[in-house]
């Protein structure tokens, strides 16, 4: 076996957002204000303002509004101003390192590729039930900058390629190191195990403890009100496994730290731990599900549905809200199947319509609750989401059976032992960033 192969797979994961990516110069063009947004003053632009510089480039305080609007949307957390305070510090932190990383890549003669960047942005308008050109809609809508979401992107595919160069020069994963692996696996195969998804928040220093627990603290609020893990966990987590939503995969109690084993252990699948402190920093813990040994996993139940969304912009008035839930109840009254459904909203809410198949185990509890309840070609009732209001069509729903304990195969360990590999690696070349870097922060 070659002392390092990074499979495709793996790297295609890596390559999604996550949340070490750099910001663009403060220097471009006006930004498109959705609707009913406040006008652009006409003298001196206050989000012009230098939010931090890092070595010799800028992060204007521009950068900082739109990234926190494009966090607080993707992540599905209102957009109050109580959570902007919350995740300001975070996310400046995190636009300081992914200008660090920028500038690295540039340093290094790395680039992400027209075709690189365009595949990117396709998968996270599949992964988000929308359809091609529906993303840029959605951000207009929010007032969000289009390009602060292509830097991002970018910033997470150049990161990707220097970590994967800097592992080749110091990573060795030896045949003896896989087989010792999958020895441990086999010896402890009727172990209960446990599908784990984290987020993890580095504490790089004891003055930022307070603002990352209370941050922790936040998100713990915001995921027991609806907010998906995944998708918040792609926007703040600073571990590897940022890019599939945290998901870990199948765990042991003995393959976790000890602090983290014993915050799992009385979890129950769908719970969320508290937040979790450790050396590094915290975790905060979703057990996805339980199995014991060699025994099949549960099923999963996949609903195939029509989603119909009747946009509004920020801060959307009462009156707005009412004709757009009114919209919503018109096309749920005159459907009565989900070709009905899908036409009605194609014409009513083009931009905004969408069909696919979602997992159980990816939506908030309140709506995997309402659409268990939900009979073939029955919709919901108008639903208040981050982008609008809208309703659901259930069209069918079936059962898989979920991934199943059986041994691993040599390329799921090498894998799995590679994926830990590249996440140290990760952390140590930023950690060095860090220290060779002058950054100056000025709010």
């Amino acid at each position: 076996m070659p002392a390092l192969r990074l499979t495709s797979a793996l790297l295609l994961a890596m390559a999604m957002i996550c949340t070490a990516i750099p910001a663009r110069p403060a220097t471009r063009a006006p930004m498109q204000h959705a609707p009913n947004a406040p006008e652009a003053p006409s003298g001196p632009i206050p989000e012009m303002r230098i939010a931090a510089v890092v070595n010799d480039e800028v992060i204007s305080v521009y950068d900082l509004l739109s990234r926190i609007r494009m966090t607080l949307l993707s992540s599905n957390i209102p957009d109050t101003p109580e959570t902007r305070r919350k995740i300001e510090g975070q996310v400046l932190r995190s636009l300081v390192d992914e200008k660090l990383q920028l500038q690295e890549a540039k340093r290094q003669n790395v680039v992400a590729t027209d075709d690189e960047i365009n595949a990117a942005l396709a998968q996270i308008e599949k992964q988000n039930n929308l359809q091609p050109g529906q993303l840029n809609q959605l951000l207009k809508s929010r007032g969000i900058d289009r390009a602060s979401l292509i830097s991002q992107v970018t910033a997470s595919i150049v990161w990707t390629k220097l970590v994967r160069r800097k592992a080749a020069e110091t990573v060795e994963i030896s045949d003896d190191e896989v087989d010792a692996a999958m020895k441990r696996l086999k010896e402890h195969a009727n172990e209960p195990q446990s599908r784990i998804a984290e987020i993890f928040l580095a504490v790089d220093n004891p003055s930022q403890d307070a603002d990352v627990r209370a941050l922790a603290e936040k998100l713990t609020q915001q995921m027991k009100q609806g907010a998906r893990f995944s998708a918040v966990a792609q926007q703040f987590s600073q571990s590897a496994t940022a890019a599939v939503g945290g998901d870990m995969g199948w765990m042991r109690p003995d393959q976790l730290p000890p602090e983290l084993a014993a915050a799992a252990a009385p979890l129950k699948p769908g719970e969320l731990s508290a937040p979790i402190r450790t050396n590094n920093g915290y975790y905060l813990l979703l057990v996805l599900d339980r199995r014991g040994g060699n025994t099949p996993g549960k099923t999963d139940t996949i609903y195939d549905v029509v989603q119909v969304v009747f946009p509004l912009p920020p801060n959307a008035s009462n009156a707005m809200k009412e004709q757009a839930a009114a919209e919503a109840m018109s096309v749920r009254e005159n459907a009565k199947n989900c070709a009905d459904f899908l036409r009605l909203g194609k014409q009513k809410a083009p931009q905004f319509s969408s069909e696919g198949q979602v997992n159980a185990n990816s939506v908030a509890p309140q709506m995997r609750e309402v659409l268990s309840k939900l009979s073939p070609n029955e919709a919901t009732r108008p639903i208040l989401q981050r982008n609008g209001i809208g309703v659901v069509m259930l069209c069918s729903k079936k059962t898989e059976s979920a991934q199943k304990s059986g041994d691993p195969t040599r390329e799921e360990v090498f894998d799995s032992l590679l994926r830990q590999k590249l996440d140290t690696v990760s952390r140590q070349y930023l950690r060095d960033l860090r220290r060779a870097a002058y950054v100056d922060v000025r709010i």
